[in-house]
């Protein structure tokens, strides 16, 4: 048996940085569903957490998982479950209501050091503080330039 610690933090937008995850209780109920379900396909997610427009996630991952896969098992089902469950129609403000949500393509995975991970997770708990001071535009820039991630125009 093979014995694997390898820490991924993934960071995934909205599609087209729409802010659906509104409110704090969307983002709540959205977020433990998301760990839910990642529980339920094996996927071990150490946190979860994000703001209106973006999700940042903590996953350890097993030895027969890839990034692209608990990203499509991650982000596939909980748009579908948020459709499933009207959270745009029922839960958002009259401007953003209605419509169907989706996550954008893309996303950043970076490796984290098992001396860090309490550090990332201290960021990740820490959205909401850290999104009154930064957008996430600036994160996105800064997340680009700290790790040195090619950017497609």
């Amino acid at each position: 048996m093979p014995f694997i610690k390898v820490w991924i933090h993934f960071v995934w937008s909205t599609k087209n940085r729409e802010p659906f995850l509104a409110t704090k209780e969307i983002r709540q109920r959205v977020f433990q569903h998301m760990l839910a379900n990642a529980r339920e396909k094996g996927i071990h997610t150490d946190f979860i957490n994000g703001y209106t427009d973006h999700v940042h996630c903590l996953v350890s991952l097993g030895n027969d998982q890839t990034l692209s896969k608990v990203m499509q098992l991650i982000k596939g089902e909980s748009s579908f479950w948020i459709n499933k469950q009207g959270i745009l129609n029922n839960d958002l403000p009259p401007a953003l209501a209605g419509g169907k949500f989706e996550w954008q393509d893309e996303y950043f995975a970076v490796s984290v050091s098992e001396s860090q991970v309490n550090k990332v997770r201290e960021y990740i708990k820490n959205q909401e503080t850290h999104h009154q001071q930064k957008t996430f535009q600036q994160e996105y820039d800064a997340f680009i330039a700290n790790y040195h991630l090619p950017i497609k125009d």
